[in-house]
């Protein structure tokens, strides 16, 4: 069976735009790319003594199992160059699950949706781009509607 994930990319090293693009297209056989997000500058979160961020939100139908998709998604950010770091530092590479279908489940460490994306407007921006009307489950909320109340001004399309 199919399932329907959104995945957040973020880099804020080396050539920025190169580790999107590798990271989407390095996604297949496991993964197929429905929809893609422009792409995004944005400021540093959490750690803010580092460079800016591209990010962009795809869409992607995928066969495996939320845990197998986690694991599959930390080798790629390994095989991308990801080296670990600390919370919120700089990376090549980072591939987080926002949705997968309408699950929800909280089993370590795995967090779906992810826990911390209406807080962030550098997700919500890409995401509502491409699917403003998808209902958050937990808050039953649509995507536009999170995003209405974070600060989005520092959020630059990205040329």
């Amino acid at each position: 069976m199919d399932h329907i994930v959104y995945l957040a990319l973020g880099s804020n090293m080396g050539n920025r735009l190169a580790n999107l693009k590798a990271a989407v297209n390095n996604l297949t056989p496991q993964m197929a790319v429905k929809n893609k997000s422009s792409v995004y500058e944005t400021p540093p979160w959490g750690f803010t003594e580092q460079a800016p961020f591209l990010n962009q939100v795809i869409m992607v139908k995928t066969y495996l199992k939320p845990q197998a998709l986690l694991g599959h998604l930390k080798r790629l950010e390994t095989a991308l160059g990801r080296t670990p770091n600390f919370q919120n530092g700089p990376r090549l590479i980072d591939i987080d699950i926002l949705f997968f279908d309408d699950l929800v489940m909280d089993t370590p460490p795995l967090v779906i949706p992810h826990p911390r994306m209406h807080q962030r407007a550098f997700v919500l921006v890409p995401l509502a781009e491409i699917a403003p009307d998808l209902i958050h489950p937990v808050s039953g909320k649509p995507v536009h509607e999170l995003l209405d109340g974070l600060d989005r001004s520092d959020i630059k399309l990205f040329k």
